[in-house]
C-alpha cells in the first residue's frame, strides 16, 4: 500500500552516494563503541537505511544499496538494517559479512494476498531466509502489520508454527522479531479507496480504531489502546506457543 510517497511510491536512487557513505564513515567514528546495550542491538550501533523505501527492490536498479552493504561490512560498531517485502537474491552476492540486517516482514498469507500487493509471495520470504543467513547477513521477521480480523488469532498460529517447521537452525538462533500492530491514516485511506478498496475494509476499522499522533509528526489512527495492548498480549503467548525460538525485540 502506498506510504509516504505517495500514489506512485516511486523508487529513490541518490546520486552523491559517495558522500553520504562517506558521512556514514564519519558519524559511526563519532559514535565510538557501544557500550550499553539497547532494543535494536546488544552492542552495534543500527542505522536504518530503508526507512522510506524497500532496499531489495532499489537494489534492482541502482548500485546504491550494495555500496551501503560494503561501507557496513568495514564497520565493527555498526549494522545497516532495512525491511522488506521482496526477494531480491542477487543481494546473496554482497558478502555482508554480518553487518547488514535484512528484516523480511511476514503475516498470514490470506491477508498478505490483499495487502502485498506486487510483492513477493509469504512462502517465497520464508524459504529465503536461510539463503540469506547462509550468505552472512542476519535476518529477522517483522510481524507485520499484524490486522485484526476474524480469525486473526489462528492465522497467526498457522504462521508461526510454519516458521518453526521451515527455518533452519542456524537462521531459528539469530532470529528476532518486531512485532507491529497496524496503523493508518485517512490520507492514505482515501488514496487507497481510489484503486484497492478492498483492502481498505480490513485497513480502515473505526470501530477499533483511534486517532494517533506519531513521532513523525503525521496524524494516524491505530486500534484503541485496550484492543491493541490485548492483542500484543494474546501475539505473545502465540509466539512463546509456537516459536519459543523467536525472540521479540519489541511489539507495539
Amino acid at each position: 500500500m502506498p506510504r509516504r510517497k505517495g500514489f506512485a511510491n516511486p523508487i529513490t536512487v541518490f546520486t552523491n552516494i559517495d558522500q553520504i557513505t562517506g558521512h556514514l564513515r564519519r558519524h559511526v567514528a563519532r559514535q565510538g563503541p557501544k557500550t550499553v546495550p539497547d532494543q535494536c542491538d546488544p552492542a552495534a550501533w543500527v542505522y536504518d537505511i530503508g526507512e522510506n523505501s524497500d532496499c531489495s527492490v532499489d537494489a534492482l536498479v541502482s548500485d546504491n544499496v550494495a555500496d551501503l552493504v560494503a561501507t557496513f561490512r568495514d564497520l565493527p560498531t555498526a549494522k545497516a538494517s532495512f525491511a522488506t517485502k521482496y526477494v531480491n537474491r542477487q543481494l546473496l552476492d554482497l558478502d555482508p559479512r554480518g553487518r547488514t540486517r535484512v528484516r523480511f516482514s511476514v503475516m498470514p498469507d490470506d491477508d498478505a494476498r490483499v495487502l502485498d500487493v506486487r510483492t513477493s509471495r509469504v512462502a517465497e520470504r520464508i524459504a529465503a531466509v536461510d539463503d540469506f543467513v547462509a550468505a552472512g547477513y542476519e535476518v529477522h521477521l517483522n510481524l507485520s502489520p499484524v490486522v485484526l480480523r476474524e480469525g486473526w488469532e489462528e492465522a497467526w498460529g498457522r504462521l508461526l508454527a510454519r516458521l518453526s517447521d521451515e527455518l533452519g537452525a542456524a537462521a531459528r538462533a539469530q532470529a528476532a522479531a518486531e512485532v507491529i500492530l497496524l496503523t493508518h491514516n485517512e490520507a492514505l485511506h482515501e488514496v487507497n479507496l481510489g484503486w484497492h478498496p478492498t483492502a481498505e475494509q480490513l485497513l480502515w476499522r473505526p470501530d477499533l480504531q483511534e486517532p494517533k499522533r506519531s513521532q513523525n509528526g503525521q496524524d494516524n489512527v491505530r486500534y484503541r489502546a485496550g484492543v491493541k495492548r490485548a492483542a500484543v498480549a494474546r501475539l505473545r503467548e502465540l509466539v512463546a506457543r509456537e516459536a519459543p525460538w523467536l525472540r521479540i525485540r519489541y511489539a507495539f
